[in-house]
């Protein structure tokens, strides 16, 4: 089947600009399908109206269209489009283009659709903080300098080029591997976490693709979404610290959402506790009062980091084992009783042996423990070489298992 570019958006109020990029695309030697998400009034020359996509939504059509609260409308429209996107077989690329409304209606299509897959989007909020919108997955955002209404020497520039990105992306594709190349793994690594991770990886380079996920809840939210959609073979999750922004309200959540893609796919999990010591802050100033007076530690004018307490761990211990209890493939947590990060360690600013205590006992009363499913203490701390060879070891005896019983 040829595969097309998708170009969507509301062609009620951005026919012009979303037309030109079909004709751009098309210009370009690829194939188009225009779909039009407009709530109101339907462009009526598009490929897939708007009906079409309202249908999809989980209670039909009539929750999207003929709505007076623009606001609901477009978000059940967003609803309906990810549900629609779904079903279409033919996607070689998409992109959209548009002003904060169509960003928020367009992104989670954007986002539903698997990594590596092209995805462009043109928008007048390009240039803050586009966290909201790209999340997880893989948009180029590029920012429309002018506002997306009408075309102009600016704006046919700008998306031309977008038009004419998608179309490279498309047409000039990376080859996928074969089933010879090496599985790929999913890692995660704070700072305070990178010698034990480094060490890993050099263990199993020449055996595994290695992806290393920076911790810092797109990250965590990075490697489910390639969990999720079958890229990951398995996951050495050695640096689980988005559990104590999630809990503490740092800023580096990955959202309850965290470990659900390993549930859900039963993919092996072999991790541990790395800088569970640490809630991320922004500069100093930015810590909540309720806040100050505990024990802060700046590792650099951007980032402030606050000590986890006896408590705190109780109740990280006591999310963690909820997840852990609920994974269906072969679990293994290791816990360095020697410190979790680089600054937890004798002499160090986050060193708090009870702290620690807390949460491998928490840990070790609630995770029920099976043959599959096994916590391991380990006398070295996180970053020792010892514990390093320890997660290699277990992870290579969790796939030696599944090869040995598949």
């Amino acid at each position: 089947m040829t595969e097309r570019a998708y170009v969507v958006g509301t062609f009620d109020t951005k026919h012009a600009e979303l037309t030109f990029l079909a004709e751009r695309l098309r210009a370009a030697g690829v194939a188009v399908v225009t779909v039009d998400l407009s709530t109101r009034t339907p462009a009526g020359d598009t490929d897939i109206g708007p009906k079409e996509v309202a249908a999809h939504h989980p209670t039909g059509a009539a929750a999207v269209l003929g709505l007076d609260d623009r606001g609901k409308a477009v978000g059940a429209m967003a609803e309906a489009a990810v549900s629609f996107i779904a079903t279409r077989s033919d996607i070689g690329g998409i992109i959209g283009a548009g002003g904060t409304g169509n960003t928020a209606l367009v992104a989670p299509m954007l986002r539903a659709l698997p990594i590596g897959l092209p995805k462009v989007l043109v928008s007048t909020v390009a240039s803050g903080n586009t966290a909201p919108y790209v999340g997880p997955a893989d948009i180029m955002m590029l920012y429309s300098v002018t506002d997306v209404q009408g075309l102009n020497r600016i704006s046919r520039r700008v998306l031309g080029n977008a038009a004419n990105a998608l179309a490279g992306m498309m047409k000039e594709t990376v080859p996928e591997p074969s089933v010879a190349d090496k599985p790929a793994i999913g890692l995660t690594m704070f700072g305070v976490t990178t010698p034990c991770v480094q060490v890993v990886c050099r263990a199993l380079e020449a055996d595994y693709d290695c992806l290393v996920f920076h911790a810092t809840g797109t990250g965590g939210r990075s490697m489910e979404k390639l969990v999720e959609n079958g890229l990951i073979a398995a996951v050495l999750d050695i640096t689980t610290t988005e559990t104590c922004d999630l809990l503490m309200g740092g800023v580096f959540s990955a959202g309850e959402e965290r470990l659900e893609a390993v549930i859900a796919t039963g993919t092996p999990w072999i991790g541990s506790v790395g800088a569970l010591d640490m809630v991320n802050f922004g500069a100093m100033d930015t810590v909540p009062g309720h806040y100050r007076d505990r024990n802060l530690y700046v590792h650099n004018p951007q980032v402030t980091l606050m000590r986890t307490t006896v408590e705190e761990n109780r109740r990280m211990g006591e999310w963690l084992a909820g997840k852990l209890n609920r994974m269906t493939g072969p679990v293994r947590l290791l816990l360095p009783e020697g410190g979790v990060s680089l600054i937890d360690a004798p002499d160090m600013p986050f060193h708090d042996p009870e702290a620690d205590a807390a949460l491998f006992t928490t840990l070790e009363g609630l995770v029920r423990q099976t043959p599959d499913r096994r916590i391991i203490r380990r006398p070295e701390a996180i970053n020792d070489p010892g514990f390093a060879a320890a997660l290699v070891d277990e992870f290579r005896s969790v796939v030696a298992a599944r090869e040995g019983g598949a």
